[in-house]
């Protein structure tokens, strides 16, 4: 049997953030369950297909998902473990918010096998808590995550937000101060992005004009405060015992996140729920982003054929798909560098050479001298990676790789 990645989306939410434009719906007690239901289908579906794959991670996201009750997530994870063979060391990860976590769910989760969670902070000060639309304060959180670590659960992520409305590097640095006293044994950092459809895009679109511009700002951090929280955050987190293996993510040592590093090593993976993606054999799906289509075509869940708009072919999916695409060579091998650059460790060339039967420096051999030249780029005689520059300037890394 080889392995798979199973995601599972939980829409779900108290309330959406003012930064938020995930996949996020409020919905009635009836139209929870249908979905529920619907989710344990599309699983049993795909057990059925892909008998001859074991999962080794299963990230439960969303959406809120500890905001759902334990019976709905106890249910679902016996729709996957009759499904599935799971491994006996798979990560399993629930994404939860401070303020949603009770003693009942955190007993359910460790009956279930959950040995990980990602708790969303976002920031340790109140007044950008607020401003973010969150719906708990850090001293709720306090409360949840000592919880947490009063039932054992000895893998906690926090998430970490920076270039927030009004922030400032010595208030980013409280927060990152009171994260690492807690001493999680993970922190994702990610810089605000002004989404379109967000309130905080019609609030700050102005601002964030100047930003991108280089401009002096009004209240988003300009360009050189967004590059300095970065570097801070990168140094303060090193200092104090986590290592950055990815752009955003941190982790102490035997704690970097399998499932993240399975999306950027290409690793096959089912996405089940509203609006998840999947990566089945070479074909790139994702499904349908309405609920109360997904509810109603879950009911019924039978193999149809999909356009392939790039390829302009049709490809065999399923009536909860909205899309497919087939990935030619082409398309793998710049999949495997830029996603595959994301990491600090970078591309082993190995690797590549297994996967599409060419050396790496035959196929790139230009590109990887521009970039070296650049300063953006080390090669050595087994790997490729960035250096501390090209890691700042990732997009301009990725798109020369687009063959």
């Amino acid at each position: 049997m080889s392995e798979m990645e199973l995601y599972i989306h939980i829409p779900f939410c108290l309330k959406k953030c003012n930064y938020c434009d995930f996949l996020s719906v409020s919905a009635d007690e009836q139209s929870q369950y249908e979905y529920m239901e619907g989710l344990k289908r599309e699983i049993a579906f795909y057990g059925s297909r892909l008998s001859g794959k074991r999962l080794d991670t299963i990230y439960i996201g969303g959406g809120t998902p500890s905001w759902m009750q334990e019976d709905y997530i106890m249910g679902l994870m016996h729709a996957v473990s009759r499904s599935f063979f799971i491994e006996k060391d798979a990560e399993i990860t629930i994404e939860c918010n401070p303020g949603t976590l009770t003693k009942k769910k955190l007993e359910c989760y460790q009956s279930l096998g959950i040995n990980r969670l990602s708790i969303g902070l976002q920031s340790a000060d109140n007044a950008e808590l607020k401003l973010l639309g969150r719906i708990h304060t850090f001293e709720q959180f306090l409360r949840n995550y000592e919880l947490a670590r009063e039932y054992g659960f000895s893998n906690i992520n926090i998430d970490l937000m920076d270039s927030i409305p009004y922030q400032t590097e010595e208030k980013l640095y409280q927060t990152l101060m009171k994260t690492i006293n807690l001493r999680p044994e993970h922190i994702s950092c990610y810089s605000l992005i002004l989404e379109k459809g967000t309130p905080f895009y019609e609030q700050f679109k102005f601002d964030m004009v100047k930003q991108r511009a280089g401009m002096n700002t009004e209240i988003l951090p300009n360009e050189n405060a967004v590059y300095r929280m970065g570097k801070m955050t990168q140094a303060v987190l090193a200092e104090n015992g986590y290592e950055q293996y990815e752009i955003s993510n941190y982790a102490k040592k035997g704690y970097s996140c399998r499932h993240n590093i399975g999306y950027w090593k290409r690793v096959e993976y089912l996405g089940a729920g509203l609006g998840a993606d999947s990566l089945l054999g070479e074909v790139r799906y994702g499904n349908i982003r309405d609920l109360q289509d997904y509810i109603c075509k879950s009911m019924h869940i039978e193999e149809t054929e999909i356009l392939d708009e790039k390829q302009e072919k049709m490809i065999i999916g399923t009536n909860l798909h909205a899309r497919a695409s087939q990935l030619n060579q082409k398309m793998q091998m710049e999949e495997f560098m830029f996603l595959g650059f994301r990491m600090t460790e970078g591309i082993e060339k190995s690797r590549f050479y297994r996967k599409f039967g060419l050396p790496v420096d035959f196929v790139y051999q230009e590109t990887l001298k521009k970039l070296t030249s650049e300063g953006l780029l080390i090669e050595t005689p087994t790997r490729l990676y960035l250096t501390e520059k090209g890691m700042d300037l990732n997009n301009y890394v990725a798109a020369q790789f687009l063959l």
